[in-house]
C-alpha cells in the first residue's frame, strides 16, 4: 500500500534544538513519565484489591482510565525521553504508525471511558433508585468493551487512510512525536480532503461527545435543587472532579484535531498538555479529593510495606 512512499524514516524535532534545554527536559520528563506510570499503576493495584471499591462502576472505570493513562503515556514518552539526548532524532516510518495507532486507539477508548463516566454520576445522582440495576456488572462490562472496539476501530480508519498517503521526500516532523497534521504536511500530493477527514474523525467526535457531557452535567446540576445541602456537596464533589478531567482531556483534543490543516501551528505545546499533563493529573484529581481512595491507598500502602518487612 505505501508502496509509492520512498520514505523510509522520520526525523524529529523535538520540543527544542538548544542542548541545554534538551537536556532538562530529559529530567522533567523522565520524572514525569516516573511518576505518571507509578501513581496510574498504585491507583489500580489499590482498586482491585480492595473489593468494596472494585464493586461501585465509578471505580471499576477508574481503573481502566488508569491503565489507559499508563499506556498511552509508554507509547511515546519512553523514546522522547531517550531521544531528547541525541541532537538527531528519527523514528521509522514503522514506529510513526504504531504512535499513531497508539495515540488514537488510547485517547479514543478514553474518550469512551470518560463518557461512560460521565453516565455513571447521572445515574448515579439523578436515578438513585434505579442505580444499582441500571450500572449492573454488565453494563460496566459492555461500556468498557465498547471503550476498546471503539478506540481500535477509530485508529484502524485513521491508520489506514495515513498508509494511502505517498511520502517521496520531505521527511522532518516538527513534532515531538508522530502525529497526522505534521504528516500531512509531508504527503506529496494534495491533502486537502484527508484534513477535513481527520476534522471529522477526530474532531467532531470530541466536540460532539464534549457537547453532550456538558448538557448532562447541565441536567445534574439542575437536577441537584431537590438534594439536601450534603447530598448536593457530595454530589459537586465526585462531579467537579469528573468535569476537571474532562475539561483536561477534552479541551486540548478540540483544539488539535477540530480545525482545518491549514492553520496548523505548532502544536507542540498543546500536545504536552494533553499526552503528558493529562495522564498526570487525571489520577491526583481523582484520588486527592476522595477519602475512600485514600484510606484504600494507605491499607495497599501498609500491606506493601508490612510484606517487605517480613522478608
Amino acid at each position: 500500500m505505501h508502496n509509492q512512499s520512498f520514505v523510509t524514516e522520520f526525523v524529529l524535532l523535538g520540543l527544542s534544538q538548544n542542548p541545554n534545554v534538551q537536556k532538562i527536559l530529559f529530567v522533567v520528563f523522565l520524572f514525569v513519565y516516573i511518576a505518571i506510570v507509578s501513581i496510574n499503576m498504585l491507583i489500580v493495584v489499590t482498586i482491585v484489591s480492595t473489593p468494596a471499591l472494585l464493586e461501585s462502576p465509578m471505580y471499576f472505570f477508574l481503573v481502566f482510565l488508569s491503565i489507559l493513562d499508563a499506556c498511552f503515556s509508554s507509547f511515546f514518552m519512553p523514546k522522547m525521553i531517550v531521544d531528547s539526548l541525541y541532537e538527531t532524532k528519527t523514528i521509522s516510518f514503522e514506529g510513526c504508525m504504531i504512535q499513531i495507532f497508539a495515540d488514537h486507539f488510547f485517547s479514543g477508548a478514553e474518550l469512551i471511558v470518560l463518557t461512560a463516566m460521565a453516565y455513571d454520576r447521572y445515574v448515579a445522582i439523578c436515578k438513585p433508585l434505579h442505580y444499582s440495576s441500571i450500572m449492573n456488572r454488565r453494563l460496566c462490562g459492555i461500556l468498557i468493551g465498547v471503550a476498546w472496539a471503539g478506540g481500535c476501530l477509530h485508529s484502524i480508519i485513521q491508520i489506514l487512510f495515513t498508509f494511502q498517503l505517498p511520502f517521496c521526500g520531505p521527511n522532518v516532523i516538527d513534532h515531538f512525536c508522530c502525529d497526522l497534521y505534521p504528516l500531512l504536511a509531508l504527503a506529496c500530493t494534495d491533502t486537502h480532503i484527508f484534513g477535513l477527514f481527520v476534522v471529522v474523525n477526530s474532531g467532531f467526535i470530541c466536540i460532539i461527545i464534549f457537547s453532550l457531557l456538558l448538557v448532562s452535567y447541565g441536567v445534574i446540576l439542575f437536577s441537584l435543587r431537590t438534594h439536601s445541602s450534603e447530598g448536593r456537596r457530595k454530589a459537586l464533589s465526585t462531579c467537579g472532579s469528573h468535569i476537571a478531567v474532562v475539561v483536561l482531556f477534552f479541551v486540548p483534543c478540540m483544539y488539535v484535531y477540530a480545525r482545518p490543516p491549514s492553520a496548523f501551528s505548532s502544536e507542540k505545546i498543546v500536545t504536552v498538555v494533553y499526552a503528558i499533563l493529562t495522564p498526570l493529573l487525571n489520577p491526583l484529581i481523582y484520588t486527592f479529593r476522595n477519602k475512600e481512595v485514600k484510606n484504600a491507598m494507605r491499607k495497599v500502602w501498609n500491606r506493601l510495606v508490612v510484606s517487605s518487612d517480613g522478608k
